[in-house]
């Protein structure tokens, strides 16, 4: 490999990061970090920051936070060297990814890809940003990366615009520090929030960093008088260990004086002081709080045991609170070495322990676990390239985040397309969603989106879902708005093609029961009525042709005989009449005015265009029609019963009272299985009124179940309904 020289400046720079590389790192690859290095000056060398220094020193000190304060490996060195090159430059990720590795080609890539993310947005639901983070990333690397490249830009923060410095803030304060906090980066979220703090409300940050400033020598002696005894009784024992006052942080303080709506001098825990063991034995801990506890007063409810039940970001330790000299309160924590550099790097401590950790987050669990595993059954060495480099981080794979134009979150299954974001937004975008807009380029409706992808709906009034949206979307609110509205469209067809079909057998003067219409609808090859009935409404069916096929007769036959032949299935086929003279064998039907049943005296009527109506002989409009058409009836006789059932009709009234329609019911039913058809009752006082319809055999049967409901208690009058009783 070619010899790389650099400056006496930038050499001295190089050895620095190489001398902390091999301090904290398990293995470092001098020549790459040195490549990388060279890399990264190169590209950046005609660049400055803010603070008018060469952009370079970013990078560099990016890598010495990753090398230093959460120290990993040496491919996360190289990737916070090279992570603003592809983003800066002509370098291409396939370039990177020759001259380095395909891991330092993901982590760039996943660290370019979030800082995109927040470029000109508007954070309005922290939470859903800090799951969007994780749902892009899969090698936890570029999280590490990206804190340790936030961290540095807060350090620097001062010299960017008042408005940059707020929006930088905010996003520090509400996405990175609770994100740090996740990952156990207890260091980094405190100094991120104290930064952050300090943008963001200047006036509260000076006057408690005042404060503290002041009382620290009042309060540095206090904790010395405290922690003599103890330090006494440690050294007793034979224990090692460091002992210390924790430090104050500003941030912190703040959220307890709102919070707790307390004063500066109220905030207990300013007065602290952490005791952290060399051993690796966590019951040592325990030991030492037994001899504070004989030292000083315990406050029961301050006591916190963190080792037995960890942290959800896998933070162990121990907390209690005593009453210290003059009364005052003064909180203590206790850890081992081990579980101090957890709390303070998190995850990146896992890389250099291997201890057993108890968690509630089944996500930071399983991923810990399966490093603790790895560790356990591998060599330092093997550690280092290839099992290091298949780390991933499986946290929200199953859901993608996704911008609206305005800038806001929204959260959606994975393989999610525009549509279900549009039904995201509302269901009358969805319904209306004609296209979409994703970064800027137009594409299908079918389209999987991404996380961080920026989404607008194109919407037509004109636009209307259909079935081929079931296929792709994912969201239960999209697939259940698609069927809605899809069910809404059929009901809207069903209904206006039963109502088409009800005028056109008004017009005709004919009748169907429910069961000769799903007859017909399978005959004309439909599954069921409501097919049928949509089809009637989509202009597939020619109804004319359905219900008045001519009929072909004898020439012979006179004009007014050549009239069509009506389908009535339900009369053609129950209970057939005998029609005599010439027009034997010609279709008829029954008069709906009149209902005849077996038993009734029956005449028949030839119509023009309807074939023969059967009357019987009493009914009305028959009679009113004989004054001016003597010569169109036609002698008929009822043939002996063939078991087929007619639909008659009953008017009844009587008094309203419990149970009645029950003994109405039980009065027809129990007579040779009677079977109701439909009934109608209405009341009015204490009276009520309605009809009936039947199916009987014959006249005789009708008359039966007359008198039987008549002897029921309650009712005054039953009659035969002749109107309409379909």
């Amino acid at each position: 490999m070619m010899e790389i020289t650099f400056s006496i400046k930038h050499q001295r720079m190089l050895d620095d990061l190489l001398k902390n590389c091999k301090v904290n790192l398990p293995t470092v690859n001098e020549e790459l970090i040195k490549k990388a290095f060279q890399m990264s000056y190169e590209t950046h060398k005609t660049d400055f920051r803010a603070s008018g220094e060469p952009y370079f020193n970013h990078p560099y000190e990016v890598a010495m936070i990753v090398a230093r304060e959460i120290p990993l490996d040496d491919i996360s060195v190289i990737s916070a060297l090279l992570h603003d090159v592809v983003e800066d430059s002509d370098i291409s990720l396939d370039f990177i990814s020759k001259e380095f590795s395909s891991e330092v080609a993901e982590i760039v890539d996943g660290v370019t890809k979030i800082g995109g993310v927040f470029k000109g947005q508007e954070i309005t639901q922290a939470e859903n940003y800090r799951k969007l983070l994780l749902s892009m990333v899969k090698d936890v690397r570029v999280i590490l990366v990206k804190f340790a490249d936030r961290l540095h830009n807060m350090r620097t923060l001062e010299f960017v615009s008042p408005q940059k410095q707020r929006r930088i803030a905010k996003e520090t304060l509400e996405i990175y520090a609770p994100f740090a906090h996740r990952f156990g980066l207890g260091i980094l979220k405190w100094e991120m929030e104290d930064l952050a703090f300090k943008y963001l409300n200047k006036d509260a940050y000076e006057d408690i960093a005042k404060k503290i400033k002041s009382t620290r020598k009042e309060r540095e002696s206090f904790i010395a008088k405290f922690s003599k005894p103890i330090i006494e009784k440690l050294n007793e024992h034979n224990l090692k260990y460091e002992i210390g006052g924790r430090p104050k942080h500003l941030y912190s303080v703040y959220r307890k004086m709102i919070v707790q709506n307390r004063p500066f001098e109220d905030i207990y825990d300013l007065l602290a002081i952490r005791i952290i063991l060399e051993s690796d034995d966590p019951n040592e801990c325990y030991y030492v709080l037994g001899i504070i506890n004989q030292l000083y007063k315990p406050i029961a409810d301050r006591f916190k045991d963190f080792i037995s039940i960890p942290k959800k970001n896998n933070y162990q330790s121990i907390h209690t609170t005593v009453i210290g000299p003059d009364g005052k309160l003064i909180e203590v924590q206790i850890r081992t070495r081990k579980m101090h550099e957890i709390a303070e790097r998190g995850v990146a401590a896992h890389w250099k322990y291997k201890e057993k950790t108890a968690t509630s987050d089944k996500d930071i669990e399983d991923w810990v676990n399966w490093v603790r595993d790895i560790f356990e059954n591998a060599s330092k060495d093997e550690a280092s390239k290839e099992i290091l480099a298949s780390f991933k981080l499986n946290l929200y794979q199953d859901e993608i985040y996704v911008f609206t134009p305005k800038g806001d979150l929204r959260r959606l299954p994975i393989l999610s397309t525009p549509v279900d974001f549009a039904f995201e937004i509302h269901s009358n975008v969805g319904y209306h969603c004609i296209g979409a807009k994703v970064n800027g380029k137009i594409i299908p409706l079918d389209t999987v989106l991404h996380s961080g992808d920026q989404v607008e709906i194109i919407t037509s009034k004109n636009q209307r879902p259909n079935k081929s949206w079931l296929q792709f979307v994912q969201t239960h609110k999209a697939k259940n708005n698609i069927r809605k509205f899809l069910n809404k469209e059929e009901e809207k067809l069903y209904d206006t093609g039963k109502e088409i079909w009800d005028k056109k057998i008004k017009k005709l003067k004919l009748s169907f029961s429910p069961d000769d219409l799903a007859k017909l609808a399978r005959k004309l090859k439909f599954e069921n009525t409501r097919q049928f009935y949509k089809a009637i409404a989509q202009n597939k069916l020619d109804l004319d042709d359905i219900l008045n096929p001519k009929l072909e007769v004898d020439e012979s036959k006179t004009p007014e005989l050549q009239f069509e032949k009506f389908v009535n299935a339900a009369r053609n086929t129950s209970g057939n009449v005998l029609v005599e003279g010439e027009q034997k064998g010609f279709a008829y039907i029954y008069a709906k005015c009149c209902n005849p049943l077996p038993g009734d005296q029956v005449i028949g009527y030839v119509t023009i265009g309807e074939g023969i109506k059967i009357h019987r002989k009493d009914c009305k409009n028959l009679i009113s029609m004989l004054k001016t058409a003597e010569n169109r009836l036609v002698p008929v006789t009822w043939p002996k019963t063939d078991g087929a059932f007619f639909v008659a009709g009953l008017s009844i009234r009587g008094e309203d009272m419990p149970g009645i329609l029950k003994d109405i019911s039980n009065s027809i039913t129990t007579y040779q299985n009677t079977n109701i058809k439909s009934v109608n009752i209405t009341t009015n006082d204490s009276l009520f009124r309605g009809t009936i319809t039947v199916f009987v055999r014959d006249l005789d049967h009708l008359n039966k179940l007359i008198e039987r409901l008549k002897r029921n208690r309650g009712i005054y009058t039953v009659e035969r309904f002749d109107a309409d009783t379909q």
